[in-house]
């Protein structure tokens, strides 16, 4: 049961990442007219989808769709800020420093 859980957390922090990842390709893909970043977010989408239902099966719900949203969105933010897509302001970083704490309060809490 421990390894199971285990192993469902580590599946979900990688489904997390690879949200970020095509969330980014989407916005690169230019409405799908980019053949490599069309291919990155189809796959990077199917293999996030894949992981989050499968860490579904031993986590909660509500908390593993917490968990998966908050890696992607903080770290989809933050590759926008340090590639200059998006501006970066310490306010901007509080508040995804705020997202981190909510998504680790819900690990710990599980």
């Amino acid at each position: 049961m421990l390894a199971e859980l285990v192993m469902a957390w580590i599946v979900l922090i990688i489904s997390g990442v690879l949200e970020a990842v095509w969330a980014t390709a989407l916005g690169k893909s230019e409405r799908f007219s980019r053949l490599t970043p069309s291919v990155v977010f189809a796959i990077g989408l199917v293999a996030s989808m894949a992981g989050l239902a499968y860490a579904m099966r031993s986590l909660p719900i509500g908390t593993a769709y917490a968990v998966w949203v908050g890696i992607g969105a903080v770290l989809t933010v933050t590759y926008a800020m340090l590639t200059g897509d998006e501006s970066a302001s310490w306010t901007k970083i509080v508040l995804l420093a705020v997202i981190v704490g909510g998504v680790v309060g819900l690990k710990v809490l599980h």
